[in-house]
Parts: C-alpha cells; structure tokens; sequence
C-alpha cells in the first residue's frame, strides 16, 4: 500500500475516530489508575481506554520559549470492540494542529510520524488537532515502543506556528492498557 493511499485511509479512520476521542476527553467513569495513567469505561457504546497528561510541556516559537493557552492535551490508547478498534493511539495537542504538518513521537531510539486532523470540538465549539499513526500496524509498533520505554516525548507544530514538546511518563502505561482491553473484551 503506497503512502498517499495510507494517508487516505488514515484521515477517513481520523474523521470516524475523532467523536470517540472527544467523548473520552468528557467521561468522569474512572475505573482504575495506573501510577501515571487512568482507565475510564463508557457503555453506550463500549469504550475503554487509558489516558494520561503530559508531566512536562515545552512551547517555543523562533527558538524562544513562550506562554501559550492551550486546551486539554492527552494521550490515549482505546478499544471499542463494536468498530473493532483495539490499541488505538491517540493525542491531542490542545489545539489547532498546523495544516500539512505531523505530529513526531519520541519513545527510547524510535521515533514515529503521526497524522494530524483539526476537528470542532462540539463542547467548545474550537477547532482542536488531533493525531493518530497510520495504520493498526503502525498503533501496534507504537504501542510495543510505548511499553518499553520510561517516557514519550510528542513534538507537533500549532496553527500559529508555535513548537510544542510534550513529555509524557510511561509509569503504568503497560498496566492501563493491558486493564482497558480486558474491560473490552480483549
């Protein structure tokens, strides 16, 4: 499969997904926490998935550090046996994402480029950026990275040009997911 027709296939999964990320962004159904990551559950339809926020931020634009109001920024690996989704990565940046940029994820010695979609938020009604990898083959490598590393770092540029560096802890992140997808039915 060529890289123009992945990217395709990625921004019609984006679409699709960005409704169930936005509701997970919403829940107040906690179930379990992980040290540094949280499981929450939904029913209708069953969701589950675990989530965490960022332990360091970094905003920068013309290589200076700046202050910059952003929304909520997360990272999630969620299943929603219905649609089949099983470890499906996702981030939001807490804003709008560049158009024609990506989103670079850092774990250990692997890096990965994650495809970006600006979608309205229906709460806010703000357009908010969100990136997912390209292909389940693709959330399965991040997420064998992801278990095996200390950290994860995500490096994404705004619409307004600013550089953001997120630093994410991957304490409990095995323990979240394995929890998210028995609750699924993995």
């Amino acid at each position: 499969m060529g890289l123009k027709h992945t990217r395709i296939i990625a921004g019609l999964c984006m679409s699709a997904m960005a409704t169930t990320a936005y509701s997970q962004t919403e829940s107040t159904n906690r179930v379990s926490s992980n040290t540094d990551w949280s499981v929450f559950t939904e029913e209708n339809p069953k969701e589950c998935w675990s989530v965490s926020a960022p332990k360091e931020t970094v905003n920068t634009r013309g290589g200076r550090v700046v202050s910059v109001n952003r929304g909520d920024i997360l990272l999630m690996v969620f299943y929603r046996p219905e649609a089949k989704v099983k470890a499906q990565l996702t981030f939001t940046g807490g804003y709008p994402f560049a158009e024609g940029s990506s989103v670079t994820l850092d774990v250990g010695d692997s890096t990965f480029e994650l495809f970006v979609k600006n979608e309205i938020d229906p709460k806010t009604k703000e357009k908010v950026g969100w990136a997912w990898p390209a292909s389940e083959s693709d959330d399965a490598k991040v997420v064998t990275a992801l278990k095996r590393g200390s950290q994860a770092t995500l490096t994404a540029r705004s619409s307004r040009g600013t550089q953001t560096k997120d630093t994410f802890s991957l304490l409990g992140f095995t323990a979240a997911i394995e929890d998210a997808e028995k609750r699924c039915g993995g």
